[in-house]
């Protein structure tokens, strides 16, 4: 089956078409961070307005890049949700009509499914599995059995681990989007230098909180000054941050490996383009035995491809949704896989 999917959940404008919900046959990605940098931040309004302007040619190219045209497409899938509400709009009616105009089938996707299954288009990871899916609005754990049957351990109670990253860079003068020069500079750094808090670390909870990480970094930066703000105590406050950020992210993860009794890990999402990150689940799968799969970072931070392999497979088992199907800015994932089967 060859699938067109659109995802409009932020600030990417993103469409591939993927054959059977493994390969990629394109993936193309318009981004608005330099849009948005101006403001510190996503501008929802903008946004919006932003993919009404690029969704039609991302959609040509993308079909261009596979050497198909809409002819070809057997199924049209995008996501529903959660996101910006406008921004999911615009993708999510994009698709309706095309499906509509084309008589095909359609499936409204949740954008965190897409995520924690975007290792399937590379290395698929066998069933049962734990997935640490951590972005900028979402840090959450998840033990997945199935397309489908997932079942939610923990979540943040506050500030996702992308968020904290994004925000400490604000403090830190390192501009928008600020988490991968954190990542840069914080190779250069010295990560005891500066002892941060880790929350919740000792709590015996699957959940995470990362607000009192950013207080703290604020703190230091009022109680530092400027200083902390250039050469090397700029690279070990970052240093410091990244490895708070990473040792909880790594023992909840593997507290919850064990609780579980699950050999196979999944890390997905934005922030798993973290080198330290990256290096921590590395060091935790081979202390406990356990077979990783993280995706190369193009499938990490958001594109149209992810979304494709849940929505091939509901395609696939005719679980398809009607063109009445709305956008929705929160959305469970456990909810949303069970009223699939229900429906």
């Amino acid at each position: 089956m060859l699938t067109l999917a659109i995802e409009t959940s932020c600030d990417e404008t993103a469409a591939a078409v993927v054959r059977d919900g493994r390969e990629i046959l394109s993936n193309v990605i318009s981004s608005q961070v330099a849009i948005h940098a101006e403001y510190g931040g996503v501008v929802p309004e903008i946004a919006s307005r932003q993919h009404l302007e690029a969704v039609i040619p991302v959609i040509g190219e993308a079909l261009r890049q596979a050497a198909v045209t809409l002819d070809d497409i057997q199924g049209v899938v995008a996501t529903k949700g959660p996101g910006l509400v406008g921004a999911l709009l615009v993708g999510l009616s994009t698709a309706k009509g095309i499906a509509s105009v084309r008589n095909l089938p359609f499936v409204g996707v949740h954008h965190i499914e897409g995520h924690l299954l975007a290792c399937f288009l590379e290395r698929p990871a066998p069933f049962p599995f734990l997935a640490l899916v951590v972005s900028g609005g979402h840090t959450h754990l998840y033990r997945v059995d199935g397309i489908g049957r997932y079942r939610q351990l923990g979540q943040t109670l506050d500030d996702a681990a992308g968020e904290a990253f994004d925000k400490s860079a604000t403090l830190l003068g390192l501009g928008y989007p600020g988490g991968m020069v954190i990542d840069r500079l914080a190779g250069e750094g010295d990560p005891k230098r500066y002892p941060l808090p880790r929350p919740l670390f000792h709590d015996g909870s699957c959940n995470f909180s990362f607000s009192g990480l950013k207080t703290a970094v604020a703190t230091l930066v009022r109680k530092e000054g400027e200083q902390v703000k250039e050469g090397q105590p700029l690279r070990d406050l970052c240093a410091s941050f990244q490895a708070a950020v990473t040792d909880v992210l790594v023992a909840k993860t593997a507290a919850a490996l064990e609780a579980e009794g699950l050999s196979r890990l999944v890390v997905a999402g934005g922030v798993a383009c973290n080198s330290g990150l990256r290096g921590g689940m590395a060091g935790l799968a081979a202390a406990k035995g356990v077979e990783l799969f993280i995706p190369s970072p193009i499938l990490c931070t958001d594109n149209a491809a992810m979304i494709a392999v849940p929505g091939d497979f509901y395609l696939e088992q005719r679980l398809t949704d009607n063109l009445t199907l709305d956008a929705v800015a929160s959305w469970p994932l456990p909810l949303a896989a069970a009223h699939r089967w229900l429906q």
